[in-house]
């Protein structure tokens, strides 16, 4: 594994931030952790202007994946805290949350352990966005990546909290679908999920086709169908936002949707509806971000 404790930073955007009341639960947190060396992020000073002098800590580790068979790269930004995988939109990697700044947005929480942070890349451009393969490879792609993040990425974050705590994921458009799919697959390690302005069928990626690796990672069909007691005993103890609004860009068609078949077989979950502060884009993201992590970590 390799690890660069100062890697280059992606191009940074302004940060936007809000804040709107809403009602939210706290949860415990699991133990701190010890760490030790510092940077300091472009995002943050962006995010906090230039008067303060910031320091984060950020590791980038990347290793050969055997069952992807690539290299992937994963992000870590803190010293101690929550542990938070954080997953890019559709043509992001794991560098996307700092070039959009979200990291910046949170850096406050992130310094002061309220949230230690996990990017990765979802490679979406190797599953479902790849046009020029077969429909079946894309959803193949797709099953092996959440493997990839069962096998590889949960025990890395494990091994770098020096705890098996529960993790909490979030994501945006289609990292919403990456946050949400991680919970209703993994319910034992996956514990909270923020899913904002995502879609949650992906047929529209399979050009009309259908196997059994898309049915199992298509969460409005197999979340129907669900019957084991086992899922539904770790599902009543997760913490599952579906996050909407009616501001621009947003179609919240898709979240309320997965609500209604969440509801179906009595699945605990929230659907928050921010109204006009619930756009599809990062200035909303990153408000509904800050808003979370200050009530529920």
């Amino acid at each position: 594994m390799e690890m660069d404790e100062n890697p280059p930073c992606a191009a940074l955007y302004p940060t936007f931030i809000r804040f709107v009341r809403k009602r939210c639960y706290r949860l415990r947190s699991p133990p701190t952790v010890r760490f030790a060396h510092r940077v300091q992020p472009l995002a943050y000073l962006l995010s906090r202007g230039f008067g303060a002098i910031p320091q984060m800590k950020r590791e980038y580790h990347r290793w050969y994946s055997p069952r992807l068979g690539i290299d992937m790269g994963v992000v870590v930004y803190g010293h101690w805290g929550p542990p938070l995988l954080g997953f890019p939109t559709s043509a992001g990697d794991e560098w996307e949350l700092e070039g959009q700044s979200m990291v910046g947005a949170l850096a406050d929480f992130i310094d002061g352990g309220r949230v230690k942070l996990y990017c990765v890349n979802s490679i979406n451009g190797l599953s479902f966005y790849n046009k020029g393969a077969h429909p079946f490879h894309r959803s193949y792609v797709q099953s092996v990546f959440d493997s990839y993040l069962r096998e590889e990425v949960v025990p890395f974050i494990w091994d770098n909290c020096h705890s098996q705590v529960g993790i909490s994921t979030m994501g945006s458009s289609f990292g919403a679908y990456h946050a949400a799919n991680a919970l209703f697959k993994h319910p034992d390690v996956i514990k909270r999920c923020f899913a904002m302005s995502g879609v949650y069928d992906l047929r529209n990626f399979m050009d009309g086709m259908y196997d059994d690796n898309f049915y199992f990672n298509n969460p409005v069909d197999y979340l129907a169908n669900l019957s084991d007691p086992w899922y539904y005993d770790n599902l009543a103890s997760c913490d599952i936002h579906l996050i909407t609004g009616t501001g621009p860009w947003e179609h919240s068609g898709p979240t309320y949707r997965l609500s209604e078949v969440l509801n179906s077989k009595g699945i605990r979950h929230s659907v928050d509806d921010w109204g006009p502060q619930g756009g599809h884009d990062w200035p909303y993201w990153k408000n509904q971000m800050r808003e979370y992590i200050s009530k529920l970590f």
